[in-house]
C-alpha cells in the first residue's frame, strides 16, 4: 500500500522519516532550536516535551529527540514532519534538506542523477552556505567568550535590546559568559528568519563598541 500525503494524495516513493533519520540528525543539528520551535508551532511536541528537549545541551541529541517523538506518533506526523522540512524557510535556514525535494520529485530517478546532484551541493563554497543560514548557538557561544564587560552596551547600541531585558538576563545568569550568550540567543529569536552569521557580522561590525578582531571570525 502506498503512502498518503497531507493533501491526501499518494506519495509514491516516497521515503520515511525513519530511514532519513540519521542524514536528518546531522543537516538539522546546525541549528537545533529551530526545528524544536517548528516541531511545537505545529503541534507536533506538547509543552512538557517542548520544554523537555530545549533544556538539552547537545544539539544532535535534540534532533534525534524531536525525531524520535514524531515517529513514535505514527506515520500521519511523520508525514507531517517531512511536509515542514520541505517548506520554504526550512530550506533557506537548512540548505542541504534540497535532498527531501530531490527524493520527491524523482523517487525512482537514476543513481548516477542522483549523485550528480549531491555532488553541485557540495560544490557550494561552505562560506556561501554559512552566510545562509542562521547563526548556530555553538557561534554564539564561541562569540560570548569575547565580549568584555560593556555587553550591556553592546546589546542596547548594537542589538537593538532594551535595558529591561538586559537586566533580566543579568538576574537570570551569573556566570558573564551565559549573560552575553542568552542576550544573543534573545536578539536571534527577535531576529528570526534573518538572524543570519552574517547579518550579525554586520551589526557588530557597525557597532561603535570595540570587540577583538578574532572575535567575529566565528560569524564568517
Amino acid at each position: 500500500m502506498c503512502s498518503i500525503d497531507m493533501e491526501g494524495q499518494p506519495a509514491e516513493g516516497s521515503v520515511p522519516l525513519q530511514q532519513l533519520k540519521t542524514k536528518l540528525i546531522d543537516i538539522l543539528s546546525a541549528d537545533s532550536d529551530y526545528l524544536l520551535q517548528h516541531a511545537h508551532s505545529c503541534g507536533l511536541l506538547n509543552m512538557r516535551k517542548y520544554n523537555s528537549i530545549k533544556a538539552m545541551n547537545d544539539p544532535s541529541e535534540k534532533v534525534c529527540e524531536v525525531l524520535d517523538c514524531v515517529i513514535q506518533k505514527g506515520e500521519a506526523s511523520s508525514r507531517k514532519m517531512l511536509k515542514i522540512l520541505r517548506e520554504a524557510d526550512m530550506l533557506e535556514t537548512f540548505p542541504k534538506l534540497r535532498i527531501l525535494r530531490n527524493l520527491r520529485k524523482n523517487p525512482r530517478g537514476p543513481r548516477k542523477s542522483k549523485r550528480r546532484n549531491e555532488e553541485c551541493e557540495e560544490n557550494v563554497p561552505n562560506e556561501k552556505l554559512k552566510r545562509e543560514e542562521l547563526v548556530t548557538e555553538r557561534q554564539l557561544m564561541l562569540l560570548a567568550q569575547y565580549v568584555g564587560h560593556s555587553w550591556k552596551q553592546l546589546g542596547i547600541l548594537a542589538l537593538g535590546l532594551s535595558n529591561v531585558q538586559l537586566d533580566q538576563v543579568e538576574e537570570d545568569k551569573r556566570c558573564h559568559v551565559d549573560r552575553v550568550f542568552a542576550m544573543l540567543c534573545i536578539w536571534r529569536m527577535r531576529e528570526g528568519r534573518q538572524a543570519t552569521a552574517a547579518h550579525l557580522h554586520r551589526v557588530l561590525s557597525q557597532s561603535n563598541i570595540s570587540l577583538p578582531p578574532e572575535s567575529l571570525d566565528v560569524l564568517s
